[in-house]
């Protein structure tokens, strides 16, 4: 595991962390992109989501009850203070011995309780000839939690898409990247303002960005 910043004497272990996760290949996730329903409080029908809670328990992987996202508008000024629910995750996903190695690999890396709560984004960003895909339309901000885990899945005929991380919203990025398939960013959320910049075709053809979105505590409400 590469670590990119670290520090001692602070309540959380590390500010922000790159790692791939060679255990995973990202081929196996792509059928459950497929299906995704699109993201009805998002304009333009770009992005498409699914969202679930889960545990682990006696090393198996528990999707725990269907609940709501909600996060203050301190932290989302565009759909802060808004009770948002999305489709679970597929079953067929969850019973994955690759999904299980993505959320293991989010828990250790940040040190959590082994039977930690995590909120797990699934998240296709789209994009077309004249039409832009905004996977940040928040812009730079925080999401209210201790620790996220950006897991990019696969790019396909993209251009831009790149991961900022910021101290502070009106300085320039201290990490800024493109994401590779099997690369997992960990963050901490405290520390840290985060972006992505915009998505245009590469070529004359729809494209998609997929990723997980991992967050403890999962932000979740029954």
């Amino acid at each position: 595991m590469q670590q990119v910043s670290s520090v001692t004497g602070l309540e959380y272990a590390f500010l922000f962390t790159l790692r791939k996760v060679n255990s995973i290949n990202t081929q196996g996730f792509q059928p459950f992109f497929e299906n995704l329903p699109v993201d009805p409080y998002i304009k333009g029908k770009y992005r498409s989501r699914r969202l679930s809670r889960v545990m682990v328990a006696e090393n198996k992987l528990i999707k725990l009850s269907h609940g709501y996202l909600c996060q203050s508008r301190e932290y989302n000024p565009l759909l802060g203070d808004v009770k948002r629910e999305f489709a679970e995750l597929e079953d067929g996903l969850i019973e994955l011995e690759i999904f299980k190695n993505l959320v293991l690999a989010f828990i250790d890396s940040c040190k959590l309780h082994p039977e930690a709560e995590i909120g797990i984004h699934q998240i296709r960003t789209t994009c077309s000839p004249g039409h832009l895909g905004n996977p940040a339309p928040e812009g730079i901000h925080q999401d209210g939690t201790d620790f996220i885990g950006i897991f990019s899945v696969g790019r396909n005929n993209i251009q831009g898409g790149e991961t900022h991380l910021y101290t502070a919203k009106k300085e320039k990025p201290v990490f800024h990247k493109i994401l590779q398939p099997g690369e997992l960013l960990l963050v901490n959320d405290h520390e840290f303002f985060h972006f992505i910049s915009p998505i245009k075709s590469e070529n004359p053809a729809p494209g998609t960005r997929d990723v997980f979105v991992l967050t403890s505590p999962s932000l979740i409400q029954p």
